[in-house]
């Protein structure tokens, strides 16, 4: 049978934490009206103030014809903007808009509540320690960070990716 150490595998928890703290904030912003993927669309456009929609879609991991829908309803709604790429008229930049305000602070107050949530009976050290440590682990899967063999008493065990059981 196929066997692992899951209790012990940085992947497993990785992954399942990732996941649960994405369903407690898309639990806490469906009664705002807001949807999960626009929160994502808010959230990069936030974080970079502008992309292309190829990559936006590359970094929601969605296919370029979903976040059309998405972002079409959006400007509808007078929350994004989609303006011609000025060195590839094949691209368009999408911009948040004024309008898109009041929606991302319902976003940030019910992500600061699932952060406090997720944190509870953490101190502000192991916070700052946790946020650390998870850059560096990003840090190592981009490939950008410089690469060190470990010792073979430390060397590491793959992990696979788990089968969530809720």
């Amino acid at each position: 049978m196929l066997r692992h150490d899951f209790e012990q595998s940085v992947g497993h928890w990785l992954i399942l934490a990732a996941k649960d703290y994405e369903r407690a904030l898309n639990a806490a912003i469906v009664p705002s009206g807001i949807t999960w993927r626009q929160v994502q669309v808010l959230g990069w456009l936030a974080y970079e103030e502008e992309l292309t929609q190829s990559d936006l879609a590359e970094r929601m991991a969605i296919e370029a014809p979903t976040l059309v829908g998405i972002l079409d309803r959006m400007e509808r709604d007078g929350w994004i903007c989609r303006h011609d790429c000025p060195t590839d008229r094949r691209k368009k930049i999408i911009r948040p808009t004024p309008q898109a305000e009041p929606a991302w602070e319902k976003v940030l107050s019910c992500a600061l509540g699932v952060r406090a949530e997720a944190t509870r009976g953490l101190s502000e050290a192991e916070r700052r320690q946790l946020i650390d440590l998870l850059r560096r682990v990003r840090l190592n899967l981009s490939g950008e960070a410089p690469h060190v063999s470990p010792s073979p008493d430390e060397a590491p065990v793959g992990d696979p990716v788990p089968v969530a059981k809720s």
